[in-house]
């Protein structure tokens, strides 16, 4: 059996990962605040990312029939949009907590109860280009991304040194995708954001890639990840 633990699969990336999962025929439990999916082989697992006392809180499993466990850090949040100065204190941990706090939290935890298994363990993070490059007025968001990416590659390399039964870890962006995110930048105002009209002909243009099809680009890593050497990846790379 294949066990997925997703967090954020209530919409977009994460409910799309979970879907694919699940016509695999995995058990998929899904870490989130909502939940809209309905399936045999989900269960879902009520979880404020924000709310790291929570995060503290959450146990995997003990799995003995386990054939491949994965790890999907997908739940990820813009935060408040505003030049560094004008941003809210509490939105500036908010953010922080939910994009690398908790997802290092989780990190730690599947490696501590799975480091002993034979099977094959897998831990892909989405990430974001905006890690990887500068964006004005998204100054912890790309913060909080480029910690994530840094994050990944310090665990892959203490895998692949210290551990007999090692761990993939991949950090990947997976583009520019029609999700609820990319609604909240459309619905910015220019003085917080002057490259909104940028974001809004993506959508015009169809440019936006679908949640669907990138679930299928992080399938190809989390099928394959012998194939891939990089700890950052990106999907229009692959």
């Amino acid at each position: 059996m294949k066990y997925y633990f997703i967090t954020g699969t209530s919409r977009g990336i994460g409910k799309a990962l979970a879907n694919t999962a699940l016509s695999e025929g995995a058990k998929v439990f899904g870490l989130s605040r909502g939940n809209t999916i309905e399936h045999k082989n989900y269960e879902h697992i009520v979880l404020d990312l924000a709310i790291i006392d929570d995060v503290y809180k959450y146990s995997f499993p003990v799995l003995t029939d386990a054939d491949k466990i994965i790890l999907i850090n997908n739940a990820g949040s813009l935060g408040d949009v505003a030049p560094v100065g004008q941003n809210p204190d509490e939105e500036i941990t908010k953010l922080f907590n939910i994009n690398t706090i908790a997802s290092s939290i989780l990190m730690n935890k599947f490696i501590k109860q799975y480091k002993e298994l034979a099977t094959e363990k897998l831990i892909l993070n989405v990430s974001s280009g905006a890690g990887r490059h500068v964006v004005e007025s998204w100054s912890a968001y790309c913060a909080s991304k480029a910690a994530m990416d840094m994050y990944s590659m310090v665990a892959a390399d203490e895998q692949k040194k210290y551990y007999k039964n090692p761990v993939h870890v991949f950090s990947v962006a997976p583009g520019i995708v029609d999700t609820q995110m990319q609604t909240e930048i459309r619905d910015l105002e220019k003085e917080k954001f002057n490259d909104v009209e940028r974001f809004k002909d993506y959508k015009a243009n169809g440019d936006l890639s679908k949640p669907e099809d990138i679930a299928k680009l992080l399938f190809q890593i989390i099928l394959n990840p012998s194939k891939y050497s990089e700890v950052l990846l990106d999907v229009r790379n692959l």
